[in-house]
C-alpha cells in the first residue's frame, strides 16, 4: 500500500455512534488536550505519577536531569537490529514492576498539521496549507543520542535521558503531498566509520529522506550537512527515475545500512496509473552517495505496460552470509492485471540479494498476479529455529493476507508447508487470474479464510442494509477477485498484518504480531463509466488507474452510519512458537475510541504499527485506535500497563538503556486511518528513580 495511501474514515466513524450507545462502559477521559502550538520543540515538565492498566489517565510529564554517558543497550536501526527482530536485551523493566512505569520526559517538535488549511509553525515561521501529518518514526538510540525525524523531514538529536534537544537539522523540504495524501516519515538511519578519525566531520552520519526524493546525510555530532555526500549533502534519487516517471520516488522509510552501503527503497502512488516507475532498489556508498548497484524487478519488456514492485518498507540483512532481504509490492495497476498477464516473479515476493553486488540469490513469490494490493509490508524477521533436532536459519515474512510464511533464509525453501491452493477466478472482461495462490496453515494465519459475517448491530441499525449488500456482492473467501458488481475482499489492503510486522524473542523463538480484521468491497468501473462518474468531482473511494480499462472503487464494508458491517474483533495480538508452528495465545487488542468513548475490549482495534519484545518478558506496543501505549506479558498475553498519549502511536518504540536506566520511547503521531488525532509528541517512559 506504499504507506497507507487510503484515507478511509474506517472504524473511527463507527466509534462515534457505537460509543454513544455504550457510554456506560466508557471512560470519561477523552485524553490529553493538544498542547498549544509553539515554534520549534517544547520540553514539558510535570509531577511524576503512574498510568496503570486499571486506571488509565492522562500522561504525566517529568523532565529528568540531563545526562552525558551511555550504556550497552542501543537501538541502532529502524527494527532494532539488521535481523529485524525488534528485540531488546534490557531487563530492568519486568512484568513485576512495569505497572510503576511513568513518563520520564517528553517533548513536542512543533512539526504537526491537521491538514485543515490552517497555518502551521515550522522552525519559527508560519506556513499555510500544509497537508496532514503521519508520524511513524522509530527513534534511534546510538552515539549516546536519540535521533528522530519529523513529518516535516527535520532531524532532532535529543539527549536520551532528559529530552533536551542537542541540535536540529532542516532540509527545507517541500511540504506537499506529492505521492501520499499526508506528510509522513518513518525515521532516520545511522552509519559510522569503522575507525572514526577525531576532528574529521561526517565520520558518524544520520540520514533522512523526503517525499520529493532527496536523501540527506547529516553529521551525527554537529547536525551539519555532509558536503561530500551527493550534492551539498543530498542525493536526489529521481536522477535515476527515468522510466514511466509519473511521480517522484518518495523516501519515507530510512535506508538500511550495512557496512559502507545504504540500501534505498521508495514509495509512490497506488491506484493512480497503469504504467509507473519500476521498483528499483538502489545501493549507495554511505560516505559519498555514489551509486554502487541497483536491482530492477522488471524487464524492459514489462516496463512498457506496468511498473512498481517497489520496496517501500524496511529491509533486513544477514551479516554472516552477506544477504539482503527485500519484501516487494505488486505491479501496477493494483487491482487489474489484464494488461500484465505474463509471470512477474519478483512481485509480492521475498527476494534475497548478495548485499555487496545486488546479485539475486533466491526469491519466493507469496501472491501470484496481484489484484488486491497485497504488498509485503514489513522486512523479513531473521531467526534461527530448532526443528526436528536441527537448527535452521529462518526468516518470517508476514502478509496482509494474514499468513506467516516461515522460510529457510539461505535457500527460500519453506520450513512449514506452503500449498498452492485453487482460488476464485475473475469474471471481468480482459482479466486472467492465477489458478492458485500460495497458502500455509502452520503457523495458523492471523485471520480466517472468510470474513466473519454480518454484525447484527450494524445490520439492525441500517435496516438490514449490511445483510442485503453482503448478498448482492461477490463473496467466495480469501482471494475473491475484484469484480464489476463488487467483491468482499477480506482481508483488504489494510491487512491482516500491516507495516512493521512482528517481533521475536530469539531465546525462546516466540513470535508476536498484531493483526487487523477488516472487510472492504472492491469494484472495478469500466473507463467510460468512471470518466462519467468523475466528470464533476471524484467520489472519495474512487481511484483512476489511468491507462487501464478500469478505474476502481475501494470502500470499507460499512453501513450509512460508518459502522463496520462485519463481526468483531477488529484487531488481535498473537504469539507463536516458531519451533513448532503452534499458536500460543491470541487476544483482542486495543480499543475503538472516539471523543473519549471506548468500546468493549473484546472488540479490539484496527492497528498500524509493530511490537517490541524485551528479554525480561514484556511486549511494548502502541498501534491501536485508542491513543494508548501498552505493556503486555509475553508469556500470557495479559495487559500489565497502559498509558494515554496524545494520538494513536503508529510507530514501534525504541527500547534502550542510558546511564543505567531503561527507557521505552514512542513517537506519537497519529494516522488518519485510525483517528483524526495527530500529534508531535516524543515521549519516554521509565521506572521511578
Amino acid at each position: 500500500m506504499n504507506g497507507n495511501m487510503m484515507s478511509h474514515y474506517g472504524l473511527a466513524l463507527a466509534s462515534v455512534f457505537c460509543g454513544l450507545l455504550l457510554a456506560a462502559q466508557s471512560s470519561p477521559n477523552s485524553g490529553p488536550k493538544p498542547s498549544s502550538k509553539q515554534p520549534g520543540a517544547i520540553l514539558v515538565a510535570a509531577p511524576v505519577s503512574t498510568n496503570s492498566a486499571v486506571q488509565p489517565e492522562e500522561p504525566y510529564h517529568y523532565s529528568a536531569p540531563a545526562s552525558t554517558t551511555g550504556d550497552t543497550q542501543t537501538w541502532s536501526t529502524f527494527n532494532g537490529d539488521l535481523w529485524a527482530q525488534k528485540y531488546a536485551t534490557s531487563v530492568q523493566i519486568t512484568p513485576q514492576n512495569v505497572g510503576k512505569l511513568q513518563v520520564a520526559w517528553q517533548l513536542h517538535t512543533g512539526d504537526v498539521s491537521k491538514g485543515n488549511g490552517a497555518s502551521e509553525y515550522r522552525t519559527g515561521h508560519l506556513e499555510s496549507g500544509v497537508p496532514a501529518t503521519v508520524w511513524s518514526a522509530t527513534p534511534l538510540f546510538v552515539n549516546d543520542t536519540l535521533y528522530v525525524s519529523t513529518p516535516f523531514y527535520r532531524i532532532f538529536a535529543v539527549d536520551p535521558g532528559s529530552g533536551r534537544v542537542k541540535w536540529t537539522f532542516d532540509p527545507h523540504a517541500e511540504l506537499k503531498a506529492l505521492t501520499q495524501p499526508d506528510l509522513k516519515t518513518r525515521g532516520v538511519a545511522y552509519w559510522q566509520a569503522p575507525n572514526p578519525t577525531p576532528g574529521r566531520p561526517c565520520q558518524k552520519i544520520v540520514y533522512v529522506g523526503t517525499m520529493e526524493g532527496k536523501l540527506w546525510a547529516v553529521d551525527a555530532d554537529t547536525g551539519k550537512a555532509c558536503d561530500g555526500f551527493g550534492k551539498n549533502g543530498a542525493v536526489d534519487v529521481n536522477q535515476w527515475n527515468t522510466v514511466n516517471d509519473v511521480f517522484p520516488l518518495s523516501l519515507l522509510q530510512p535506508p538500511t545500512v550495512y557496512k559502507n552501503l545504504l540500501f534505498v527503497g521508495w514509495a509512490g502512488k497506488d491506484w493512480a496509473f497503469e504504467k509507473t516507475p519500476p521498483g528499483i532498489v538502489f545501493a549507495l556508498d554511505a560516505e559519498t552517495g555514489a551509486l554502487k548497484w541497483q536491482f530492477n524487478p522488471l524487464t524492459p519488456g514489462m516496463e512498457k505496460h506496468t511498473g512498481k514492485i517497489n520496496v517501500w518498507q524496511s529491509m533486513s540483512v544477514d551479516p554472516e552470509h552477506g544477504l539482503l532481504y527485500l519484501a516487494t509490492s505488486p505491479p501496477s495497476p493494483d487491482d487489474y492485471g489484464g494488461d500484465r498477464k505474463e509471470e512477474i516473479p519478483y512481485a509480492n515476493a521475498v527476494v534475497a540479494l548478495d548485499a555487496e553486488t545486488g546479485t539475486i540469490r533466491w526469491s519466493r513469490q507469496l501472491a501470484h498476479h496481484g489484484l488486491w494490493d497485497y504488498d509485503l509490508s514489513s522486512a523479513p524477521t531473521l531467526v534461527d529455529i530448532n526443528k526436528d533436532g536441527k537448527t535452521i536459519p529462518a526468516l518470517i515474512q508476514t502478509s496482509k493476507q494474514g499468513f506467516l510464511f516461515v522460510l529457510n533464509r539461505l535457500t527460500g525453501d519453506p520450513i512449514y508447508p506452503i500449498t498452492e491452493t485453487p482460488v476464485p477466478q475473475s469474471d471481468v472482461p480482459g482479466e486472467r487470474t492465477s489458478a492458485t495462490q500460495p497458502e500455509e496453515s502452520v503457523p495458523p494465519p492471523t485471520v480466517p479464510d472468510r470474513w466473519p459475517g454480518v454484525f447484527w448491530l450494524a445490520d439492525v441499525l441500517s435496516g438490514g442494509a449490511c445483510s442485503t449488500e453482503a448478498k448482492r456482492v461477490r463473496d467466495e473467501g480469501r482471494y475473491t477477485p475484484p469484480s464489476l458488481q463488487g467483491s468482499i475482499v477480506y482481508p483488504p489492503s489494510t491487512g491482516g498484518v500491516e507495516w512493521g510486522g512482528g517481533a521475536v524473542d530469539p531465546r525462546t523463538n516466540t513470535y508476536v504480531v498484531n493483526s487487523s480484521s477488516v472487510a472492504f468491497i472492491y469494484r472495478l468501473i469500466p473507463r467510460r463509466q468512471y470518466d462519467q462518474d468523475t466528470k464533476n468531482n471524484t467520489p472519495t473511494d474512487y481511484s483512476p488507474q489511468t491507462g487501464a480499462p478500469y478505474g476502481v472503487e475501494l470502500k470499507m464494508f460499512a453501513n450509512w452510519l460508518g459502522m463496520p458491517c462485519w463481526n468483531p474483533p477488529y484487531g488481535t495480538l498473537s504469539a507463536y512458537d516458531l519451533d513448532t508452528g503452534k499458536l500460543l495465545w491470541r487476544n483482542p487488542f486495543g480499543e475503538i475510541q472516539r471523543y473519549g468513548f471506548y468500546m468493549p475490549y473484546s472488540w479490539g482495534s484496527v492497528t498500524i504499527g509493530a511490537p517490541v519484545i524485551t528479554q525480561s518478558g514484556l511486549i511494548f506496543i502502541g498501534a491501536s485506535m485508542d491513543s494508548r501505549v501498552r505493556a503486555i506479558e509475553l508469556k500470557t498475553g495479559k495487559e500489565l500497563w497502559r498509558s494515554l498519549v496524545d494520538a494513536p502511536t503508529v510507530s514501534m518504540p525504541a527500547v534502550y538503556t542510558y546511564r543505567g536506566r531503561e527507557y521505552v520511547t514512542f513517537a506519537v503521531g497519529g494516522n488518519s486511518i485510525l483517528s483524526p488525532k495527530v500529534s508531535d509528541q516524543l515521549v519516554a517512559f521509565a521506572l521511578p528513580r
